[in-house]
């Protein structure tokens, strides 16, 4: 049993303590052993005390170590004997771990180092081997569209003599499409990533693409520029005017040997019409259908290209008709030929639409179909055009428009004065009874009726056209009452 140690008058907690402070400790030394009154001060006593406490120390750690110096050296030894064999049991973990490090990267690390170059070399291989196809997918359609607009008569491919094909128009806005799918899918992992660095389909678009699409674009706008139902169905039915009554309108009826001609004739306008409503309506942007999420949905989608061409078509027609009717209220001898003309620029708009009613839209390869809880495509293409007018009847809109424009003229007529402006107020109601026959007669398809089923009443009214009678009527002869 170890001897207990003699008790020492060192305060060993003091100097233990974490607050110590030499500075503190050594002024209380001083002032322990000197008077403060005492001018000069005695250091040399806290000085002897100091070097005291450090030899009593000292000698105290000598006895320490002396006393407990075998325990120490076992300890110690034992320490660094268990610290070898830790080293030797390290070291040959190591070693093994080593060894199997080795083998696994002679067995897996190299091959997979050699089967990563093969990984890569592969995909750029899939990725060639993709974008060729992608290619080869573009060549081949840009074959079928060279194909196409050479049968829709475009771009000078067809040659002298061949006969145009208006429903390729058709086939080459879808062949259009679907390019136009083709390249839009440019994200990664899609069918039309890397497609713009090619330099083929660079020279495809701008040569071919481009050209071709504003080829027919431009077709199709002539088409329906030039649309026209009444002329052909005059010899069937329709409106004339005779050179022995020319103030009146009258009806001359068909030739039997005339009319498989001409109902050739309207059918033709009436399919050329409509290959270039659906070339106009696949054409059309479809940047305002985007959703939220980004894919395109066909309730939001608005034909801008055949809107654009059909309003083109009824104000051409709202402008020449204002110009005839203008000229002819000044010279009234010519004012039955133009109200002709008038009634016959309306039946080809009566005539239009009901063409575009009867035109289900097509199915459009880059619009997503419409879910349950959404607005279904509109029924024809009827509809989004009079959403564009916010109208209900074509017929109706160039009326009121015509009318709206025609007042004003009137008054400059009747303010010049003049034999114009007296022949206007002295046939007032020969020009009432004129105005209202030609909206009744312009508001029928051309061939027949259309709103109300009924060829017009003696009173000049048919039924479903009164009010826009009485706009035309009150814009001229309301004007010339004032």
């Amino acid at each position: 049993m170890a001897e207990p140690e003699p008790p020492s008058y060192i305060d060993y907690e003091s100097f233990l303590d974490p607050s110590f402070s030499a500075a503190a400790f050594a002024n209380s030394l001083v002032l322990a052993t000197n008077n403060p009154s005492d001018s000069p001060l005695d250091l040399t006593t806290p000085l002897s005390r100091v070097l005291f406490d450090v030899q009593e120390i000292d000698t105290h750690i000598h006895n320490l170590t002396t006393s407990s110096a075998l325990p120490l050296l076992t300890h110690t030894s034992e320490d660094r004997d268990a610290s070898q064999r830790i080293v030797k049991e390290v070291e040959a973990q190591v070693v093994g771990l080593t060894e199997a490090y080795e083998r696994l990267e002679r067995e897996i690390l190299l091959r997979w180092e050699a089967a990563e170059e093969v990984r890569l070399v592969t995909e750029r291989l899939w990725q060639t081997v993709k974008t060729g196809r992608s290619v080869g997918r573009c060549l081949l359609l840009g074959r079928q569209l060279e194909v196409q607009i050479a049968e829709a008569g475009g771009l000078g491919v067809g040659g002298p003599g061949k006969k145009e094909d208006h429903r390729a128009m058709v086939r080459a806005a879808g062949t259009i499409l679907n390019l136009r799918l083709i390249f839009s899918a440019s994200g990664e992992g899609e069918e039309g990533e890397g497609m713009d660095k090619v330099n083929v389909v660079t020279a495809l678009k701008n040569d071919l693409i481009t050209p071709s699409e504003r080829n027919i674009r431009n077709k199709a706008h002539q088409i329906i520029r030039e649309f026209s139902l009444s002329g052909l169905s005059a010899t069937s039915g329709g409106v004339t005017a005779t050179s022995t009554n020319p103030n009146s309108l009258q009806q001359q009826q068909p030739s039997d040997t005339t009319a498989p001609s001409t109902f050739m004739q309207i059918e033709d306008t009436k399919s050329r019409a409509t290959s270039a409503f659906l070339t106009l309506y696949l054409l059309s942007n479809t940047s305002t259908a985007a959703s939220s999420k980004g894919n395109l949905e066909a309730h939001t989608f608005q034909p801008d290209l055949l809107i654009a061409a059909l309003q083109a078509f009824l104000q051409t027609s709202i402008t020449s008709s204002l110009a005839a009717l203008a000229r002819a209220l000044g010279n009234l001898p010519a004012l039955d030929r133009a109200l002709l003309e008038v009634s016959s620029r309306c039946q080809n708009i009566v005539a239009l639409e009901a063409l575009l009613e009867s035109t289900k839209p097509p199915p459009h390869p880059l619009l997503s179909p419409t879910s349950p809880n959404q607005a279904i495509p509109p029924p024809d293409l009827l509809t989004p055009f009079l959403q564009s007018l916010d109208s209900t009847s074509l017929a109706s809109h160039f009326w009121r428009s015509l009318a709206s424009s025609l007042a004003p003229r009137v008054m400059d007529i009747l303010n010049k004065g003049g034999i114009a402006a007296r022949a206007l107020r002295t046939n007032r109601d020969r020009v009432r009874d004129g105005i209202r026959e030609c909206v009744v007669k312009g508001s029928q398809a051309p061939g027949g009726p259309t709103r109300g089923g009924s060829v017009a009443k003696k009173d000049g009214a048919a039924g479903g056209w009164e009010r826009e009678v009485g706009v035309m009527v009150g814009a001229v002869v309301g004007t010339i009452g004032r």
